[in-house]
């Protein structure tokens, strides 16, 4: 009985970092080792953040290997970039 509420309670919390919020989406960055980024959908309009797009696009077209949209750029360069847009 307890393994069975112990993996209830894992699964759950699984899903929960799993969900997006509503006007978010999930992105994957990184050049190697990927992480996942939650993002506001705002920022997909801004020129900026749609030459990231272009890029991904001509890597990846529209199979994408993490299953979400994988950015193929260094966290560092997207972390400022996200960073930037959040200020204006």
């Amino acid at each position: 009985m307890a393994i069975r509420q112990i993996l209830r309670r894992s699964l759950s919390s699984e899903r929960r970092c799993a969900e997006v919020p509503k006007g978010h989406c999930a992105v994957y960055v990184g050049e190697n080792e990927k992480r996942r980024f939650v993002i506001p959908v705002s920022y997909l309009n801004n020129p900026s953040f749609q030459e990231l797009l272009y890029q991904a696009e001509e890597e990846f077209g529209f199979h994408h290997p993490m299953g979400g949209l994988t950015i193929p750029c260094s966290q560092d360069l997207f972390t400022g970039l996200i960073c930037g847009l959040s200020r204006t």
